[in-house]
């Protein structure tokens, strides 16, 4: 097994435009779109410092001062919050924006988020990637809007998409190893993955079959926050 994380760092990715969220992205960036009472952000946060996460890294972008202003330092939650900046850049996609924050992201592995999604999947500060993994994906069954999916998993392996898929539900822990070589600009993190199975590097997953959304549109948004308010 590899090294005991006591101290890993969370991201979570915030800079996006949030293209298919307009009009509503248009004055607030969709990280910042309620749900259920609160930002989708702030379930992040909450959920992240009920985990035991002490430090978590927020890119931004879209409207980054909207976000600064809102969650500020973090102390409100418990814990330090770091922004990596990429105004100037103008987003760098997934990779690209955690290849920009590797330094605030610590030397072993670390946990990333995607901004615009609601779930209740339980964070683990104390995950351990297995030997030789380069990545852990949480893996979610096909929602309507993605019925091809995106990755393939067979025993305990995230694979390239074959004939039974699964969508990568933008939870995973990764090592800095699969960053590490790579060049600084704009990189998605979906072709990342796929180059790096296609050359047959080893990267774990799950399937998790609990509460997971996209809130990739209006509609969604608005299913989400219908549902929560009924819980």
């Amino acid at each position: 097994m590899g090294r005991f994380e006591i101290d890993m760092v969370a991201m979570i990715l915030a800079a996006g435009r949030g293209e298919r969220m307009r009009p509503l992205s248009d004055t607030i960036p969709k990280p910042l779109l309620q749900v259920g009472g609160k930002p989708l952000l702030v379930w992040h946060i909450q959920n992240l410092a009920l985990a035991g996460f002490n430090k978590i890294v927020i890119n931004i972008a879209y409207l980054a001062n909207e976000i600064v202003k809102t969650i500020g330092d973090g102390s409100k939650w418990g814990v330090e919050i770091l922004y990596s900046d990429e105004r100037i850049e103008g987003a760098l996609e997934s990779a690209g924006g955690i290849i920009k924050a590797l330094p605030l992201l610590g030397e072993g592995s670390f946990l990333v988020v995607n901004g615009d999604i609601w779930c209740d999947y339980n964070f683990d500060p104390s995950f351990i990637l297995p030997d030789n993994a380069l990545a852990h994906l949480v893996l979610v069954p096909n929602p309507p809007h993605n019925k091809k999916g995106d990755f393939s998993f067979d025993e305990g392996s995230v694979c390239l998409a074959q004939e039974k898929t699964y969508t990568f539900s933008g939870i995973g822990y990764y090592s800095v190893q699969l960053f590490q070589d790579l060049e600084y600009g704009r990189r998605g993190l979906g072709e990342l993955i796929r180059s790096t199975l296609a050359k047959k590097r080893f990267i774990s997953g799950e399937i998790y079959h609990g509460r997971w959304f996209d809130i990739g549109t209006p509609q969604r948004l608005a299913y989400v926050d219908n549902l929560l308010k009924r819980l």
